[in-house]
């Protein structure tokens, strides 16, 4: 007789992916208002404080990443500037300044869909994180990439 009820142990994987799932809802967003169509969604705790989409052309403002959204709206939630105990999903790998804003808000841990091999943190190094973020990539990075794909083909074509 088994006492480990495996089917209430955590699955990680599962996990990232279902809050994954939730950060292209918000990218669909962005798509649907012709913005660049990236989501991020910030989890506390098994707790969603934070969530946010590229507002950049509705703001008219090159720093409203959805990154940038969603910290701002996890910080308000909790009631403080660090995110320690917080994942950060989005579904394409940050910017080189939203690497920064999530190294001085010390998140957790970083998890991204897609790569971005032309302005994404890691083409720069990954140096750019809090020593303490624990760094997941390539989650849901299919689906991540044919939205932003989609999105670029309608814009040339």
């Amino acid at each position: 007789m088994s006492y480990y009820n495996f089917e209430e142990q955590p699955n990680p994987a599962a996990e990232d992916e279902h809050y994954m799932r939730l950060a292209l809802e918000e990218a669909n967003k962005a798509y649907v208002a012709e913005e660049v169509p990236i989501g991020a969604i910030v989890v506390c705790k098994g707790r969603i404080v934070g969530r946010g989409y590229n507002l950049t052309e509705q703001l008219n403002d090159v720093t409203a990443h959805a990154e940038m959204q969603a910290f701002t709206a996890a910080a308000q939630t909790l009631g403080g500037k660090y995110l320690k105990d917080c994942t950060i999903y989005v579904t394409v790998e940050p910017c080189v300044m939203c690497a920064g804003a999530s190294y001085w808000m010390q998140v957790g841990r970083l998890v991204y869909g897609a790569t971005e091999p032309k302005r994404g943190f890691t083409s720069r190094g990954a140096k750019l994180l809090h020593p303490k973020t624990i760094l997941k990539a390539g989650v849901l990075a299919e689906e991540c990439g044919a939205l932003m794909t989609r999105f670029f083909a309608n814009k040339r074509g």
